[in-house]
Parts: structure tokens; sequence; C-alpha cells
């Protein structure tokens, strides 16, 4: 009974091995394999509720919405959302539509395998670049034969993609580099604006301290003579101080003189009291307090009584009390609109003196003058003839030095701060590019990018460089492009874009605009340079900057993951 057992096995594994490795049906990738294993029946992908016989998979006739029954044929193109809908195509309530399979798979047997539009299947065209072995075109429509090129396509594409890899690691180890660079930067920022603020609160407190030293040494120089005017030199300075001093005692005076008028007459008041107070009482009231009252008054009648200012003395206070005019007192304005300096004053007897010890006594008197000025005795001039106290002179320099100071740093903190808030892209990467350019020949043109700077263009025939724009920011765009076999281009997804914006104006026309596009490259450089419309340029460029890991953005599109 065992040996029957396993005499079955053996002949019925035959077939089950055959039904497990049974072929895909032609144009079907193998993430779609699982649909067709079915030899009794098929269901649409997307519509499972319809069932089809094995014989209705690539008949070369639609039978499902979604396509999904004919993988190996041209019947259901119509179906892709970029062909247009045809008028004899059937509609089934509630079906859905959408392209279930993304189209035709070639197998690409040594090389990688690939899909191409349904739309390609027996057109009487070999997609070679696609589709290298040739099945797209099974059916030779038109006598076409495609030879199966995918040894030597495969071939050339491996040593283009060793190239790539190596050129992407290099890019990557660039990258890396160029992030440490911008960190390094980026954190000599930081610390720079850590070391500012410190600086400017200790600054500030200084600024303080020299305003109120300052203001200390202006009040007191306000006693000494600092000021010459346009009125005269110092002699008409203290002519001023020296009017108004009298008028202050002027003032004074007649003020004291009626507090002692007003003090006399009630002195005599109180003393016409007690006195009849004396005169009055009665001796013979035995009142201790009383009798003490009398005796002290007594007392102070007998002393001699103060002279309160005689006649004459009240008439000489009424003259000083009087104010100064023009015909009585001191003529002010005659010593106020003195011409001459106090230095003029202090060398006029040199004229009086012999030639022979004329100079001695100048040179002397120079002398005497600066060793004054230095001990603050009397006040220099500065160049606009005001006096200057020495004090004031050096408490205004250092305060004004310390003001500069301090503003120049706020200045610094607050470029330093809008640096660090400043869009560098990510990881900060293109800190370590800024200022730094790289440029192209391109026809009788030479191009050049200066990162986060501006573009320029300069003619190979002479003459000036042409501003391009100016670094205005940073975006992300999406790009369709086809990659080359080098690489070197945009290819498809989202990719980083410059703007530079307010160019060099154009003649009859608006000022020049760049959109510099990045992808990843080993090295800076610029690929292609185009005007897209008037006055307005695209530059795309290669830069490690912009590389994001191994194999992104360098595979052409429609390419898949390789089965070999």
């Amino acid at each position: 009974m065992r040996a029957i057992s396993e005499l079955l096995l053996l002949a019925t594994a035959p077939l089950i091995a055959s039904a497990a490795d049974a072929p895909r049906p032609r144009g079907v990738g193998p993430e779609f394999a699982k649909y067709y294993k079915d030899t009794s029946s098929f269901s649409c992908i997307f519509n499972p509720s319809i069932k089809l016989s094995p014989s209705q998979v690539n008949d070369d006739f639609c039978d499902c919405p979604d396509g999904s029954d004919e993988p190996g044929t041209a019947a259901c193109s119509h179906v892709s959302p970029h062909s247009p809908k045809l008028v004899s195509d059937s509609v089934i309530p509630n079906a859905n539509t959408s392209t279930a399979l993304p189209g035709f798979y070639c197998k690409n047997k040594g090389h990688q395998p690939a899909y191409i539009p349904f739309s390609n299947v027996n057109d009487g065209v070999c997609d070679h670049d696609s589709c290298c072995d040739g099945s797209d075109e099974w059916e030779k429509v038109g006598g076409t034969t495609c030879a199966d090129k995918c040894k030597e396509i495969g071939k050339e594409w491996r040593k283009m993609d060793e190239l790539r890899q190596k050129s992407m690691t290099a890019a990557l180890r660039k990258r890396a580099e160029l992030v440490a660079e911008a960190s390094r930067l980026r954190q000599g920022v930081v610390d720079k604006v850590d070391m500012l603020r410190k600086q400017i609160l200790g600054e500030e407190v200084k600024v303080k301290d020299l305003e109120e030293k300052l203001a200390e040494a202006e009040r007191k120089a306000k006693g000494k003579v600092v000021k010459s005017g346009k009125g005269g030199g110092k002699i008409g300075v203290l002519v001023s101080l020296a009017k108004d001093r009298v008028e202050e005692l002027r003032n004074g005076l007649v003020k004291v003189r009626g507090e002692r008028d007003a003090a006399k007459e009630r002195l005599e008041e109180l003393e016409k009291l007690v006195g009849t107070f004396k005169e009055e009482y009665n001796p013979n009231f035995n009142d201790e307090g009383v009798k003490r009252a009398v005796r002290a008054w007594e007392d102070y009648v007998a002393k001699d009584k103060p002279s309160y200012g005689d006649d004459g003395g009240n008439q000489d206070l009424d003259e000083i009390s009087k104010q100064d005019t023009d015909t009585e007192g001191l003529k002010w304005a005659d010593w106020q609109t003195e011409d001459s300096t106090d230095t003029d004053l202090l060398y006029t007897f040199e004229a009086y003196l012999p030639p022979s010890i004329r100079s001695w006594a100048d040179a002397k008197l120079r002398d005497l003058r600066l060793f004054l000025i230095e001990n603050g005795v009397i006040a220099g001039t500065d160049i606009n003839g005001d006096a200057v106290d020495p004090e004031v002179s050096t408490a205004r320099d250092q305060t004004n030095s310390a003001r500069s100071e301090l503003s120049s740093h706020q200045s610094d903190l607050q470029r330093e701060t809008e640096d660090l808030d400043k869009d560098y892209g990510p990881d900060s990467i293109f800190r370590a590019l800024k200022g730094e350019c790289v440029s192209r020949d391109s026809g009788e043109y030479t191009y050049e990018l200066c990162w986060l700077d501006r573009t320029k263009q300069k003619s190979k025939k002479g003459g000036g460089e042409t501003n391009m724009g100016n670094y205005a920011g940073m975006e992300t765009i999406v790009v369709d492009d086809e990659l080359p076999p080098d690489g070197k281009g945009l290819g498809s997804g989202e990719r980083v874009a410059m703007k530079y914006e307010n160019g060099q104006h154009c003649w009859n026309g608006p000022n020049r605009i760049t959109m510099v596009v990045l992808a990843c490259a080993e090295t800076d450089e610029i690929w292609k340079v185009s005007e897209e419309e008037k006055c307005v340029y695209r530059m795309e460029v290669g830069t490690p900057a912009v590389c994001e890991g191994k194999g992104k953005g360098a595979k052409a599109k429609g390419e898949v993951k390789d089965e070999l």
C-alpha cells in the first residue's frame, strides 16, 4: 500500500510542478502573476465579479473594464488614462475602469526588465531602448522582426551603471563633506551670535556708565570758563558770570533787608508789650515766675542794643539795590562785547617788551597756558574757537567710542541672526557653497553661477558681464525629463530650484530672471542653459549638494527592479 502511494506521488509530481511553474501569460509582470495562476477561469483584477475563460486572455479583445485580460496585446490600450475613450466601449454599471496593469512587461533577460505602453505592442516599431528583447513585436506586424539585443545593451548599461554608482558614491561622500562644513560654519555663526549678545550686554552697561560720567563732567565744567562763545573771549564770559552773580547777590540783599526790617518791627512790638507789663505789674503779688520775667527784662534793657543801621547805611543799601542802567552802575555791555579773547589779553603786554625778550616771554606764556589747560585750571579751545574742558573732552570721546562700538556690534548681531534664519537648503548645505562659482562655455557665451549670489553671462567676443539675476530664494519644482545615459540631466521628480531675479534690464523687455534647477552630480557643473522666453533663462546644474541617497534620481524613467 505504501509503495502504491509512493508511485502515485511520483506520477502526480510533474503535474503539480507543471501547474506551479505554469508560464505567465505574455506581457504579465512577476508582481501580477498571482492573478493568472487559476487555469480554470480568470477574474478581472479590479472587477473580480467578471469571470472569463482562460482562452479569453490575450485573445486581442478587451473584455475587462480594467484591461487586465489583455496584458500582451494592444486591445485594451484605450483603457489608459492617456488614451481617448472609444464610442464603442462597452459600459458596465459600477465597473472599475482604472488601468490594472502598468503596461506590457518586457523580461529583457540580460538587462533590466521594463514596462512599455500597451499601444507600443505590435505597432511595427522596435523599442529596443525599453524592450531590448523585442518581445513587444511578437506578432511581426508587416514583417517586423525585432532582434534580442539585451546582451549587448545590458553589458553597456552595466558598464555605465558601474560608473554611475561610483559617481554616486563619490557624490554622497562629497555631500557628507559639505554637510559637515555647513554644520561647522553654522555653529560658527551660532557661537558668534552668543558672543555678540554677551558683548552687547556688557557694552550697554559700559555706555550707561560713561554717559553718567560725561554728564557729571559737564556739570562740573559749568563752574569753569569752558566756553568763549561769539560775544568775546573768556573775559566776556567772566563778565557774564559776574553780572549774573551780582544780580543774584542784589536780589539776596533786597530779600534779607526786607526780612531784617520785618524782624525789627516785630522786636519793637514785643519790647513795648514787655515794657508795659513791667510798668503795670503788682510788685506785692507773690508770683516767682512773674518776678523772674521782670528781672530778665531789666537785664535785657541794661545791655547795649545792636545797631540796625542808621539812615546813612540804609541809603547805601538803597544805592546798592538799584538796577544797573546805561547811566548808573556798571555798564556790562562794554565788557561783554569785548572782541579780544583772554589769550589776546594775555599777550597784549608783549608789545611793550623789548624785542630781545619778546620771543622768550611768548614761549613761556604758551607753556603756562598749556600747563593750566592740562590741569583743568582754564579750558582749551576746539577748532571752532569754543572752550573745551579736558575732562569733558575725554569723557565725550570715550562715550562716543563706546556708543560706536555698541552700534557696530548690534548691527553685526542683527546680520548674523538673519543669517541663521535664512534658508540654506536641507542641512543648511548651501552655506558651504555660498560665494563659490561654477561656469560653462556655451556657444558664443560663457555662463557663470555663483551660489546664493548671482548668475552672469559674458560674451566671448569681449565686453562686460551681463547680470542674469540676483539670488532671491529657493523652492521645489517637479520635472519630467529623460535622463541621458551619462546621468547628467534632471530626470523626473521633485528637484530643488533657485530663483535669481532682478538682473540687468533687457532692451524693450523685463529684468533678466534665471531659474537654476539642480540635480545630483559628483561635482558642481552647469549642464545646460536655455532661454525659455525673452530674458527668462533656465539653467540645469549638477551638484552633490542635492544627492539624497544611493541611486535616487539616477534611474532612467520607466526603469524597474532587475529580476536577475
